[in-house]
């Protein structure tokens, strides 16, 4: 069923190029999203995002909610999906929860704003290709706690040449995805942007890992701001 949705989608946005634009240059995106995350409480039902069109013409904004590959449930739908937004106007965009039973763990989710610019005359070869805004979409849980920094729930572990991530909390984490491996000073990457709930990491780096005892990332906040870096013990279990 969520192939057949987002086939659907896929057609739609297809149709809406061809309508409002054809050809080959590319036309500057002027869709602008006020924050940087969303984030829609359960109790709440649902956020709101006003997003502007700073371009000095029409345009068609497509807005559309994307499923993480570890997380392909459908818990939010976005309205309205497709609408017209005038030149230096803002446009507000619905999230809405859409919840078959109580939420556990906070869940993250992408929300895409495209805009899509009107072709400029019938005889131009123009398209409206733009660049997406991809925002996360934070989930919070009705009861949970809120938590302003996660990634401090985060064990990290090393097994041989594997550096392990375990998040046994109930909040998504935030990182960066290069971190370093101290005191060895030695680079890493472990793959990902965020740790989900429940969720564990395995990142083989090669390279002998028994003289690691820490870890240094740089984690973001639930609005998406990055902070100070932050120093992990790591747990070396044998090889």
């Amino acid at each position: 069923m969520a192939g057949f949705l987002f086939s659907k989608k896929i057609t739609w946005f297809v149709f809406v190029i061809f309508m409002w634009g054809e050809g080959t240059s590319v036309l500057a995106d002027g869709m602008v999203p006020e924050t940087t995350v969303v984030i829609l409480h359960e109790e709440d039902g649902e956020a709101t995002i006003n997003v502007k069109n700073t371009d000095a013409k029409p345009a068609l904004l497509y807005s559309s909610i994307e499923n993480l590959p570890e997380d392909p449930e459908f818990l939010a739908l976005v309205t309205p999906p497709i609408t017209r937004v005038e030149p230096s106007e803002k446009q507000l965009v619905r999230v809405i929860g859409q919840f078959s039973e109580p939420l556990k763990t906070q869940r993250l989710k992408r929300v895409i704003f495209e805009g899509v610019p009107p072709r400029k005359d019938a005889t131009t070869a123009s398209v409206g290709v733009t660049i997406r805004q991809n925002l996360p979409l934070i989930i919070h849980p009705r009861g949970l706690e809120k938590n302003p920094t996660p990634w401090t729930l985060l064990e990290w572990s090393i097994v041989g040449d594997v550096l392990q991530v375990r998040n046994e909390s109930p909040y998504v984490v935030r990182l960066s995805q290069e971190i370093l491996l101290t005191p060895q000073n030695r680079p890493a990457d472990i793959g990902r942007t965020y740790v989900l709930p429940g969720e564990v990491i395995r990142r083989k780096l090669g390279g002998p890992l028994q003289s690691t005892t820490g870890v240094t990332f740089y984690p973001a906040t639930v609005y998406g701001f990055t902070v100070a870096s932050y120093a992990a013990r790591v747990a070396v279990q044998g090889p």
